[in-house]
């Protein structure tokens, strides 16, 4: 039966494939009390899984930083150095300790309790983007558990396999060599949506999020159609499901008819002859009207986004966000001439 999902639309353009549901690692988490003696190696556990995933970030920022901008926006650095942050934030190991120390809980019970104490105090928060930041705090323990449980990220589960074969009875893709994916999970980090790129994924759909999350900047970022906030999105869709991500209007449709298919199919096609079109555009003058010259501008990250930015279209830089200048120096930081230089 055909159902549709209302959630945010924060990625423009159209994805039609199967669904594949990515299981969040909090929800199999044993709660069980420890003995005194095996404190010090449950407090190890947790030290080992935060260390590896911290390993692992900087391990993306490095291959980040040999990529293109149009391989992976390199505000992406920017991103993980936040999950960088939170991962040795004092609050969050010494509150791990306490409970396992003092409460003689297992290391994942002790990890998610204290997630859920810190989660407060961002939902507490007044300003929008910094409410974000709790998905962040989320996204880094659930890495930490899924290292705890040997169990690998999502997009390296889910993603990184050959492209599905369409079938006989799909009707909108009767014909066609491939069949897209559609990763549907409770949230994304800005390291799984690195590896879209080497993926067969064609869009996704978290169950949480919103339009300054990190998860949809960076989907915004890689053109990547999306709808994130759909809620129980993750539990009505069954593996397999035909999805379309409207990411458009923000609307996910779950198993749909074979007209509601043909007619987004269509909409996909049309999307991407438009976009075409306006391709042609770039490099003509931006003019109103009534004739007023219009300055294009970009906003860049890093210094080699200048050509891109020009290749886009726009006559110069309106920001260029110089932070990357200060990011990993370790306490060196640049000195006037190089920031000059940049």
């Amino acid at each position: 039966m055909s159902f549709t999902i209302h959630g945010l639309a924060v990625a423009r353009g159209i994805a039609i494939g199967r669904a594949v549901l990515v299981a969040s690692s909090r929800v199999n988490v044993a709660h069980y009390f420890i003995t005194p003696d095996q404190v010090p190696a449950e407090i190890d556990r947790v030290r080992e899984g935060r260390n590896a995933v911290i390993d692992e970030i900087h391990r993306l920022q490095r291959t980040i930083s040999l990529m293109g901008p149009k391989e992976a926006p390199h505000e992406l650095t920017a991103l993980m150095d936040v999950h960088l942050m939170l991962l040795q934030d004092e609050e969050l190991i010494l509150g791990v300790k306490h409970w396992i120390v003092d409460r003689l809980y297992n290391a994942e019970w002790a990890l998610t309790t204290q997630l859920e104490v810190i989660a407060r105090q961002f939902d507490e928060m007044e300003d929008e983007y910094l409410r974000e930041r709790k998905a962040d705090l989320e996204q880094i323990t659930e890495k930490v558990l899924a290292v705890m449980s040997g169990v690998a990220s999502p997009m390296a589960t889910a993603g990184l396999h050959p492209t599905r074969k369409a079938t006989a009875h799909d009707p909108a893709h009767d014909g066609k060599a491939d069949t897209p994916l559609i990763l549907v999970a409770h949230d994304l980090s800005p390291a799984d949506m690195l590896q879209f790129k080497q993926s067969v994924f064609a869009g996704f759909v978290t169950d949480v999020g919103g339009r300054t999350s990190h998860t949809a900047i960076v989907a915004r970022s890689m053109d990547i159609p999306a709808v994130v906030g759909a809620r129980l999105s993750s539990h009505l869709i069954r593996q397999d499901d035909w999805v379309i991500v409207d990411g458009d209007a923000g609307v996910v449709i779950v198993d749909p008819s074979a007209i509601v298919l043909a007619e987004y199919d269509f909409k996909q096609r049309q999307g991407e002859i438009d976009r075409g079109r306006l391709t042609r555009l770039r490099h003509t003058p931006a003019l109103t009207l009534d004739g007023q010259k219009v300055e294009l501008l970009a906003n860049i990250e890093m210094p080699e986004d200048a050509a891109a930015a020009v290749s886009a279209g726009a006559v110069g830089v309106g920001l260029f966000r110089s932070e990357f200048l200060f990011m990993g120096r370790h306490g060196h930081l640049p000195d006037e001439n190089e920031q000059f230089q940049a």
